[in-house]
């Protein structure tokens, strides 16, 4: 049973409509950082830039599964992070790079243990704010 108290249908829709507006501000923020354009220096924009990418596969999997418990989307977001991170190791996402250059903003392309800290904190931290959203706790 989920923790929320969603019951009816127009709620789970304002609910996906929260977290898409919250993603759409996620990616822009992201793309900021990494772009530097908010003028982070390197070694605080490449954490923030994997921090964001973990808060907004939090937001993707939250508005799939609106009803599920913060803690596992949380959990989930940072699996699929690390799955994506630990890929790298193999080559396949830099191939795939070459070809199509955006997709470095979804696959990467080099392994950094380091990384996989900042889509720990961006996902936990996703979760958190989700949990602690006044949208999201029950009436009482």
């Amino acid at each position: 049973m989920s923790s929320m108290s969603i019951t009816s249908r127009g709620s789970i829709t304002a609910r996906r409509a929260r977290l898409v507006a919250a993603a759409v501000v996620v990616v822009a923020v992201g793309l900021a950082v990494a772009t530097r354009v908010v003028g982070l220096p390197g070694a605080l924009a490449d954490p923030a830039g994997d921090a964001m990418y973990a808060a907004l596969v939090y937001l993707v999997l939250a508005c799939c599964a609106p009803r599920a418990r913060w803690w596992l989307v949380a959990a989930l977001a940072f699996g699929a992070c690390a799955a994506v991170e630990v890929a790298q190791l193999t080559g396949v996402p830099a191939l795939l790079v070459a070809q199509w250059s955006p997709l470095r903003y979804v696959l990467g392309t080099t392994f950094a243990a380091p990384d996989l800290v900042a889509y720990a904190v961006g996902a936990a931290g996703a979760g958190v704010v989700d949990r602690l959203s006044p949208a999201r706790r029950p009436p009482g």
